[in-house]
């Protein structure tokens, strides 16, 4: 992570993160997950361990190539994806990955969120693509996440949920909080019947700088 912030303290806070996460219904199931750099590594969240009950030791310390560094049980299974977005993308420090019942009901019907309104910028580009599908935890899915973040902070992937990255982990939060509220309005302009005025890229482009010039965290 970015800054002076202790091993501790950066443990606390990615458990804090997920445990917001589960309290708002983003990860039914156990499912869902959150990491964020340390050293030449990362932290994660680990696999099958109720978000209520993670501490901070819980966590699993894992080098880029998905060796584990220290903890005492699994990285989540989707550990692959994780360190792959980490070595693709330099500005990525933290990464939430989400089922959120309204994005997650877009990816199940393998369908992006284009600029149907300015916060789409937040982000990251023009529109939040949709990743093709690939099974869970496989190095497939990791190809198909990164590739689809080209560009973004954020991708739905296929009949799965959501990635979000950020520049802090209060930042991938954001993001993926984000999401699911544009998410849930596009669904709704769509359960109307209508169609959503779409903003253009020169609009998305003014509206990105705009947001650069406001210190929005991501």
């Amino acid at each position: 992570m970015t800054g002076a912030m202790s091993e501790d303290a950066l443990r606390r806070e990615i458990v804090a993160v997920a445990q917001a996460l589960d309290r708002a219904g983003f990860c039914p199931s156990k499912s869902g997950n959150v990491s964020a750099r340390h050293g030449e590594g990362l932290l994660i969240t680990p696999s099958g361990l109720p978000y209520a009950r993670m501490t901070p030791e819980d966590l699993i310390h894992l080098s880029l190539d998905g060796v584990v560094l220290a903890g005492r049980g699994k990285p989540s299974s989707e550990w692959p994806f994780h360190t792959e977005i980490y070595k693709a993308r330099p500005d990525a420090q933290a990464i939430v990955h989400t089922h959120s019942p309204r994005a997650t009901a877009l990816a199940c019907a393998r369908r992006g969120v284009p600029a149907f309104h300015y916060m789409i910028a937040l982000c990251g580009g023009p529109d939040i693509r949709c990743a093709d599908y690939a099974t869970f935890g496989t190095p497939e899915l990791a190809e198909n996440a990164v590739r689809g973040l080209e560009g973004r902070k954020a991708v739905l992937l296929a009949n799965h949920g959501v990635i979000a990255l950020g520049g802090s982990l209060a930042g991938a939060h954001q993001i993926a909080a984000e999401v699911e509220n544009l998410a849930g309005q596009y669904l709704a302009i769509l359960a109307a019947g209508l169609e959503p005025a779409i903003l253009d890229e020169d609009e998305m482009a003014r509206v990105s700088a705009k947001f650069a010039g406001y210190g929005k965290v991501g």
